[in-house]
């Protein structure tokens, strides 16, 4: 098949948010199984950064072009900022490809998109990857674009790909109150790329660079958002108390920084956005990671966790059910106490820490390896072929 993937970002996989690492992961697993795959995305990389390299690539088989925008504040912050010669780049690209598929919804490629795919009859795919509900964010803007445009899109969508079969009736519900016709829904989660976590060597100096011996390290990796709950582990970390325990987040701020601060202490850290080596080697110096978000769609981090071994403390808003049936996980409501609990239980417990990272691991290569993931959604695609 020849696929057209389109994103909002699009940058190397250790490097940005878990929509891009999701693309690329999809994107080079269907490239490895013989697809030819075109990734069309902006030039933006943050609210700040403009990506500085190639416009056109092609890497391993996987073709990356990179359109620039006019503002990388807009794009950034509101998702808005046209993509300059968009329509008739996705007009040639999509004339040569099988399918197209779209990641995210509320994009103004998705409007060029919906209209190109008419004409060409061709079809048209989105995932949302957790966006869709007003809880994530951005509700005002949210309710405004879908009151003007949320109609249009929806209705020329052929499926939506959910992550999760939450997200499946978010899916539902938003088509609803756009008043569009319920479309096809199939389900295909995230995936890992196990070998990238295979050997990892870079916890002992992650551990001298940040002081933290070896006490037992509970891990928050992702944005730092409200949503995200870092004020919440943190106080229920406190709670806990573990005696010699060290909390430690690692992200990019994203707003909750300034609530987060007034706790931070020797064992309460933060130690920034890493990536590369420092974001591999802060997973192999974790014994533990949490996540007690509010809003999630399906957690790339929490996937990671459990790749490399390490127990995890989820909400159910993670969306990640099949994680505690295996025993790799404790599922508490996004509360202090619970929170705590599952944490105290975790960190001073090695043994059961082993068991559940074991489980872990063996959950991810049965069912959550890119391979494992883009040979379902072949099988999407060639429903629509």
């Amino acid at each position: 098949m020849n696929l057209l993937q389109v994103t909002p970002y699009y940058a190397p996989a250790y490097s940005y948010g878990g929509v891009v690492r999701a693309v690329e992961g999809l994107a080079t697993a269907l490239v490895e199984r013989g697809h030819r795959v075109t990734v069309l995305t902006t030039d933006v990389l943050s609210r700040t950064e403009r990506f500085r390299g190639p416009s056109d690539e092609t890497v391993n088989g996987l073709r990356v072009i990179r359109l620039p925008v006019r503002s990388i504040w807009l794009r950034g912050v509101l998702n808005l900022s046209r993509p300059q010669n968009f329509r008739g780049t996705a007009r040639a690209l999509m004339a040569e490809a099988d399918i197209t598929h779209a990641h995210e919804f509320r994009t103004v490629e998705n409007l060029m998109l919906v209209s190109e795919s008419r004409q060409l009859r061709q079809p048209l795919l989105m995932s949302p990857h957790g966006t869709l509900t007003y809880a994530t964010g951005r509700s005002v803007l949210k309710d405004g674009w879908d009151r003007l445009f949320g109609r249009q899109i929806a209705s020329g969508l052929s499926g939506v790909v959910a992550l999760t079969a939450r997200e499946r009736e978010d899916v539902r519900a938003l088509f609803a109150t756009v008043r569009a016709p319920e479309p096809r829904i199939d389900i295909v989660p995230n995936g890992i790329r196990l070998e990238n976590f295979s050997e990892l060597t870079g916890g002992q100096a992650f551990r001298a660079k940040h002081d933290l011996g070896d006490a037992a390290m509970c891990l928050f990796m992702g944005r730092l958002h409200p949503r995200k709950g870092v004020d919440l582990l943190a106080r229920a970390f406190l709670t806990a108390n573990v005696a010699g325990a060290v909390l430690v987040f690692a992200g990019a701020d994203d707003g909750a920084l300034p609530i987060l601060q007034p706790l931070l202490s020797d064992q309460v850290r933060y130690v920034g956005f890493l990536q590369g080596a420092d974001r591999l080697a802060a997973w192999d110096a974790a014994d533990v990671f949490a996540l007690p978000a509010t809003g999630e769609g399906f957690s790339m981090a929490a996937l990671e966790a459990l790749a490399v071994g390490i127990p995890a403390v989820l909400s159910p808003d993670c969306n990640f059910p099949e994680a505690e049936a295996a025993g790799a996980a404790f599922i508490v409501p996004p509360q202090v106490e619970p929170v705590a609990q599952a944490l105290e239980r975790l960190l001073t417990d090695a043994s059961l820490r082993r068991v559940m990272g074991h489980s872990g691991v063996r959950l991810v290569e049965s069912r959550y390896t890119w391979d494992h993931v883009a040979a379902e959604m072949e099988s999407v695609y060639r429903h629509y072929l």
